[in-house]
């Protein structure tokens, strides 16, 4: 037997010392009545608190992701917009001092009744030529000056739509985040509900369940011949590598390691390790990474669970693959077809030709 059942039962006691933590003398609760479900509709019902759960969990990684992008964002056009500020203010002294510098060569008098008066009709000249060229610098000066004046304001535009899209994704990432915590309460407040019995019963039958599963696939042929498809690349190697050495490290949902993981952070940090970066989020690496047939399968792929792809793991090879499955479990080896397959990706796929 695998230790799921000593993971459900761990899991259910902590859930149980939560809600019986000492109370005030005059509220004592009453124990639980007993759940009086069949085995079969609680691991049902525990399965779909599981993956709400998870589906919560991938929507709130997507919310974070994107808040840091836009808080990346942010930092970038304040940047800009001070470096475009010191450069207006630098157009305006530049501009004050050319329009003083041309007041202070200027006069009421023509150029041409100077040209006649003057002692010296070359200096004269000179002095016009001084004037006209102050006025062409001082023209660009303005022109420099009006587009800086320009950039600015664009500048502190956009910057106040980042910081509002900024704010905006803040609390969406907070809803998101009391989302997967209701989800969790009733994960524990169902394991809290049952019996040791009931609790060994429901990890045999979903041991048994993923075996039978397990086998179905092999005999069905969706894998091929039963032998992984050619070798990793190296960066697929080095993907494996680091996953496997998570092995053992907690679930913990939006964790991206090194002492925790869920199941995308996981996946994309043991790609980013091998030097390929991959969406944060099982639905971002289902959408957009290349896509490979269960007969194709080699280590280092993808394989991405459920409907609504909220749940993945990393091909080892033998039809086993590794990942964080789930609150109160580790990061461990698990058969292929532990959870609905909905398809596999190949992170290096583009890469193949010139990685191996």
């Amino acid at each position: 037997m695998s230790g799921r059942l000593l993971r459900l039962v761990c899991t259910a006691a902590v859930a149980a010392g939560i809600v019986l933590a000492p109370l005030p003398a005059a509220a004592v609760p009453e124990p639980p009545a007993p759940d009086d479900r069949s085995v079969s509709e609680l691991l049902t019902d525990l399965q779909r608190l599981y993956q709400e759960a998870e589906e919560a969990t991938e929507t709130y990684n997507a919310t974070a992701e994107k808040l840091k992008e836009q808080r990346a964002e942010v930092r970038r056009l304040d940047g800009r917009l001070a470096r475009a500020r010191l450069s207006l203010h630098d157009s305006r002294g530049a501009a004050g001092r050319l329009a003083r510098q041309q007041y202070q060569n200027s006069t009421d008098i023509s150029p041409y009744v100077r040209l006649l008066l003057a002692r010296d009709p070359q200096h004269a000249l000179d002095q016009g030529h001084v004037i006209g060229q102050l006025a062409r610098e001082r023209a660009e000066a303005v022109g420099r000056l009006t587009g800086s004046e320009k950039k600015a304001d664009g500048l502190a535009r956009a910057a106040r739509k980042a910081l509002d899209r900024q704010l905006t994704l803040a609390v969406r990432q907070k809803k998101d985040r009391d989302g997967v915590r209701r989800k969790l309460d009733d994960v524990e407040e169902l394991l809290a509900s049952l019996t040791e019995e009931q609790l060994g019963a429901v990890a045999e039958l979903e041991r048994t369940d993923v075996e039978a599963a397990q086998e179905d696939l092999v005999t069905s042929g969706a894998l091929g011949s039963g032998e992984d498809s050619g070798e990793p690349t190296r960066a697929a190697d080095r993907a494996v590598r680091y996953a496997v050495q998570q092995l053992g490290k907690p679930y913990e949902w939006g964790a991206e390691g090194p002492e925790a993981y869920d199941c995308s952070g996981l996946t994309s940090q043991a790609w980013g390790h091998a030097g390929r970066p991959v969406p944060r989020t099982s639905q971002e690496q289902w959408a957009r990474l290349p896509r490979v047939p269960l007969r194709e399968l080699r280590p280092g792929d993808l394989v991405v669970y459920f409907p609504k792809a909220t749940h993945v793991a990393m091909y080892l090879g033998g039809g086993q693959v590794v990942q964080a499955p789930r609150t109160g479990e580790k990061v461990k080896v698990s058969p292929l077809a532990s959870h609905p397959i909905l398809g596999a990706v190949r992170p290096d796929g583009a890469q193949d030709k010139d990685a191996r």
